[in-house]
């Protein structure tokens, strides 16, 4: 199969249209974070960086730290993004550019996401780090893609019940995170979770500023489900896509979050950009360990 122009979408200088990125540009381990400026928090921590590239709220830096080389990207916020930022690095390293074909060997991505995120659990304290052992979408994304291969679909069809889901909202789905990859990052400084991926910050994360809600009291559902003795824990806006896509395509993703803010307590970290660097830096020991 050939990819036409409208469906492998490149630039004039041959980088893949929203990255702005050649195949020579990434490495084999890409870190995501949501925020551009955090691109240059990870780099900070690079012993050298080869590439410096931008458009858009997608900024790329590629280097190296302890020999070993590595890419921080920025995705902005959302599985909308999510979606380009995956597609796009996968056509990075398994299709041919120049032959608009799928190259015949694949190659497996490391993707690491260091993300904030906010608890919904009493228990879990400000400043805590998460690993997202699975993530429950509710954004629809994977349901455009032929996808029932790799979702978890007892715990979202689990979760329906429990919620008594309306039919006029996408249906939710699961996906875990890559066990081996996870292994990496685990230790006792490290609690596991279900992530809840939710499609926006006000409304669909049941706040209330100006507009009222639908009133099916979302916080609510997702704090009292359980499945198989594990609770929803913490909500962001990217995992379920990572996971999902990433799974579909054959990469190895992991989410690893610093909770900022506890829903359930009313707390927010008193100082959030200090816990951030040091999820930052726990992760980088994790992958040039």
């Amino acid at each position: 199969m050939i990819f036409s122009p409208s469906e492998l979408i490149l630039n004039p200088d041959g980088s893949i249209y929203h990255l702005n990125l050649l195949p020579e540009d990434i490495a084999d381990t890409i870190i995501t974070v949501g925020d551009p400026d955090r691109v240059v928090e990870v780099s900070s921590f690079f012993d050298t960086v080869e590439v410096k590239k931008r458009k858009r709220e997608f900024h790329t830096y590629t280097g190296t730290l302890n020999g070993k080389r590595m890419t921080v990207m920025s995705t902005g916020i959302g599985t909308d993004n999510i979606d380009i930022v995956l597609n796009e690095l996968d056509a990075l390293v398994n299709i041919d550019f120049e032959k608009r074909r799928v190259n015949p060997e694949k190659k497996s991505l490391t993707i690491i996401r260091i993300g904030t995120s906010g608890a919904i659990q009493a228990d879990i304290p400000v400043d805590t780090f998460l690993m997202s052992e699975f993530a429950i979408g509710f954004d629809g994304l994977l349901h455009f893609y032929d996808s029932s291969s790799v979702q978890e679909s007892k715990m979202a069809q689990d979760f329906a019940v429990h919620s008594s889901w309306p039919k006029k909202k996408a249906a939710p789905y699961a996906v875990g995170y890559d066990e081996n990859l996870g292994k990496i990052f685990a230790s006792n400084r490290i609690r596991l979770g279900i992530t809840g991926t939710i499609s926006g910050f006000y409304g669909p994360q049941d706040r209330k500023l100006r507009l009222g809600t639908d009133g099916i009291n979302f916080i609510d559902k997702l704090t009292s489900f359980q499945y198989e003795g594990r609770q929803i824990t913490n909500l962001e806006m990217e995992t379920s896509g990572i996971y999902g896509l990433s799974k579909l395509l054959g990469h190895h993703a992991v989410s690893m979050n610093c909770i900022l803010a506890n829903r359930a307590t009313g707390e927010f970290s008193e100082n959030p950009k200090q816990a951030t660097q040091d999820l930052i830096a726990y992760c980088l020991e994790k992958i040039c360990g």
